[in-house]
């Protein structure tokens, strides 16, 4: 399938959900062996769920954010997808394969409805559950955590949601730049 997206043929999204906290992230710390690395914060830590799709080929990546993991939040993701992914009048659209696990809002009764309701557009390609390793989209919530969000606090949630926001939206543009950067003008 990656050969198929870098081809041209079809569009091939990574999809996964992952968690932010309100409290740091020690991405880079010394300290003795067997010491605890947390740090003292004040209030108590609060999490945002990332419902994310990564695109192969461009590597740009779609988040949306809520309170909660459900396949609600996940079909949320979904309708992001249609706008951007999906079939638009007059236009051609390449068929798109999303790439899954089976952990429990994937494959829960509504998002299966929602994906068949996508089916003349959109094809899931299911991986095993808890396999990180076959999901590109699990190095960059890595990178969004150990990179941007690392050794921050945040007051509340919005504050938080803000900050994902922002570094979705500066990873997007950095590595839009970059593909920018390497194609070639022929004459």
């Amino acid at each position: 399938m990656k050969q198929q997206a870098l081809a041209g043929d079809i569009v091939l999204l990574f999809a996964d959900e992952s968690e932010a906290l309100t409290h740091p992230y020690l991405a880079r710390a010394w300290a003795k062996r067997g010491a605890d690395l947390r740090v003292e914060a004040p209030g108590q830590s609060q999490k945002i769920a990332m419902m994310g799709a990564l695109n192969f080929v461009s590597r740009q990546i779609t988040v949306v954010t809520s309170q909660t993991k459900r396949s609600a939040d996940f079909i949320a993701l979904l309708e992001r997808l249609d706008h951007v992914h999906g079939p638009k009048p007059g236009t051609a659209c390449k068929p798109v394969t999303i790439v899954l696990d089976n952990g429990p809002i994937h494959a829960s009764k509504a998002t299966c409805a929602a994906l068949a309701e996508r089916k003349h557009w959109l094809t899931p390609e299911w991986i095993a559950k808890y396999a990180p390793e076959l999901n590109d989209i699990e190095r960059d919530w890595k990178t969004l955590k150990a990179h941007h969000l690392a050794h921050k606090t945040f007051a509340n949630r919005d504050n938080l949601k803000i900050a994902i926001d922002a570094d979705i939206e500066a990873i997007n543009a950095t590595r839009k730049s970059q593909s920018l950067a390497n194609q070639r003008i022929s004459a």
